[in-house]
């Protein structure tokens, strides 16, 4: 059996290598006090099918409070390790886990090099010991033969907060060979309205650019048309996928319909089912043996990427989408349906040239991004949670949480786990709806939930009450003038086994601070020259905390449609003290500066 120690940890390699020679051996980074590498090496005389090979090792449970993966969901408890672990692969979820402390300190996060290939993940805890048994399984399923296989698994015990940690673990992936991420077009970093909840399948071209008129007049500088565009179908299902082509009942003429857009100042996105070749669809009949499996609900089964003519029929889609229609991007979806089901052929059949459903995955993906990029080298390419992970980043360069319509603290959660690991990839929340009889404030809350991603738009604008309409301009307004610090300062999401209650963004001339529950915010240090303290609560104050003397500060509260509710100066000394503020409002701290002070 293969050992090292390190970490304080011994860590072995578990499972029967076959003709496979192993090595594992262990080091420091040298740069980062804390971090450590394990490196597992395989080599064999000639090509063979890999072993499935897992790492194990243990780690005391001292201090550790909650236990944090890309998919965790609400669910942020400790596991006894008989329960099952964490799975990943390149189209869904990230090899990671972060077992972190009461004080949101890390305690010991783990992550794996292999962001292609399923790979199995664990940290449960043994309740003899009480100690959590970790491992790492790799070659999870089979893939094709090979003669050398490399496998860095990085872990890091520093006592530093579990965002620095999971941070830390996004710059690693980012700098591994084939997972350098997309560039990002500017209008990835702007608000967008999107059809699917305010139209769901029932598109009408005028209908829509009506709303665009009103969404560019708020500052949306894109539109994404979803589901319907392609079939006049409406039962909500996938079997006219496939075919791709517009369905003329609903949209006579797309390229006029994108070109209006245009017009409007307005990028024009479209979505695609990626994998389904649905059983109505012409397309059925030619690759209905090039499938990986059938959904019989959706009515539709999953190409095969195995299969280069299956990979080339789907990238001609979009390639000639562009040609015909002059898109600006793609919201590619479903793509975390292309794997390897109990009843899929196996590889290598004839015509496929990989047994690999990941690496054809990739090879297709690739070639989507690499093809579309000659037509448009700012093309804007949309995936949605779970699929975020560090090779989503190399093909895509907007990731949107998944659905949650109407559901602000699942919406805010599913951001700010996507911004944990997602670097310099834009995160963007699921499309924002609320009913038009809801209080102002409780509809601007589905906004402030976001704050910290860029806000997807999806209410009949057309038909908002004009208070709703009111506060959705001064929020977009809000956003968008403090968009730098809210998507690129450093992002503290506090106390994360609660959803993260208070979030915080700070550069050094500002901070953005949203409270999303009755607690007192901090205020540590030196203030910058302007603190604005959001109320993502139906309560009238807010509780701050200083620990020193602030200089006198110019206050000015605002609701949530942005109507100045009170103004004055204050000169704090260190203290907690209660301000009344609107529900869904927010306080301006400005520093007072010059002969003022």
């Amino acid at each position: 059996m293969k050992t090292t120690i390190t970490a304080g940890c011994v860590i072995r390699l578990d499972g029967q290598t076959g003709s496979y020679q192993a090595s594992l051996t262990s080091m420091k980074d040298c740069a980062e006090e804390g971090v450590y590498y394990v490196r597992l090496l395989l080599t064999a005389p000639a090509p063979v099918v890999p072993p499935e090979l897992s790492l194990k090792w243990s780690v005391p449970a001292v201090d550790v409070q909650g236990l944090w993966h890309p998919s965790v969901e609400r669910s942020r408890g400790l596991v006894p390790d008989w329960w099952q672990g964490f799975s990943s692969r390149a189209t869904s979820s990230a090899p990671v886990i972060s077992l972190y402390g009461n004080r949101g300190n890390n305690v010991f996060t783990f992550a794996c090099s292999d962001v292609l290939h399923p790979v199995e993940l664990h940290a449960g805890l043994h309740e003899e010991t009480s100690c959590f048994h970790c491992s790492v399984t790799v070659c999870a399923e089979p893939g094709p033969p090979v003669a050398h296989l490399e496998v860095v698994l990085r872990l890091d015990t520093r006592s530093h907060p579990y965002y620095e940690a999971l941070r830390g673990v996004g710059e690693w992936w980012a700098g591994l060979p084939g997972c350098e991420p997309s560039p990002v077009p500017e209008a990835a970093r702007e608000p967008m309205y999107s059809t699917w909840y305010s139209f769901h399948q029932q598109l009408e071209p005028e209908a829509v650019e009506a709303e665009c008129c009103l969404a560019a007049a708020m500052g949306c500088k894109t539109v994404i048309v979803d589901d319907g565009w392609q079939t006049s179908d409406e039962a909500r299902g996938y079997a006219y996928c496939g075919d791709w082509r517009v369905s003329v009942d609903k949209i006579p003429d797309l390229k006029a319909h994108v070109a209006g857009i245009h017009d409007l100042g307005m990028k024009f996105m479209l979505w695609y089912a990626v994998p389904f070749i649905g059983k109505h669809s012409e397309a059925w009949d030619r690759f209905k043996d090039k499938l990986l499996y059938v959904n019989e609900a959706m009515g539709a089964g999953v190409a095969d990427p195995r299969y280069p003519e299956v990979r080339e029929y789907l990238t001609g889609i979009y390639e000639q989408a562009v040609r015909d229609w002059d898109l600006d991007g793609f919201k590619l979806d479903f793509v975390d349906s292309f794997y390897a089901a109990k009843d899929s052929p196996p590889g290598k059949g004839a015509g496929q040239d990989t047994i690999s459903v990941p690496e054809a995955v990739d090879k297709l993906l690739s070639g989507i991004i690499s093809r579309l990029r000659r037509l448009k080298p700012d093309i804007l390419i949309e995936f949605r949670q779970n699929y975020i992970g560090p090779l989503m980043r190399k093909y895509g360069n907007m990731f949107r949480a998944g659905d949650c319509p109407n559901d602000a603290l699942q919406n805010r959660m599913k951001t700010i786990d996507i911004r944990l690991i997602c670097g310099s990839t834009p995160a963007h929340a699921d499309m924002l709806m609320w009913n038009p009889r809801e209080t102002p404030a409780a509809a601007a809350l589905q906004f402030i939930n976001v704050l910290f991603s860029v806000p997807q738009i999806s209410v009949r604008l057309d038909r908002l009450p004009q208070e709703h309409a009111a506060l959705l301009f001064f929020w977009l307004s809000f956003w968008r003038e403090h968009r730098e610090v809210l998507l690129e300062g450093r992002l503290e999401p506090l106390h994360p086994e609660l959803l993260y209650p208070l979030v915080i963004a700070r550069t050094a001339q500002q901070w953005v601070i949203a409270a999303y529950q009755d607690t007192v915010i901090p205020l540590p240090g030196d203030l910058p020259d302007r603190v604005q303290v959001v109320n993502g609560t139906l309560l009238t104050r807010l509780v701050l905390e200083l620990d020193r003397v602030s200089g006198p500060l110019d206050i000015t509260v605002r609701d949530c449609q942005g109507t100045v509710t009170a103004e004055y100066t204050l000169n704090w000394n260190s203290g907690v003290y209660s301000l009344e503020v609107p529900a869904a409002g927010v306080i301006t701290l400005q520093r007072v500066r010059g002969d003022r002070a």
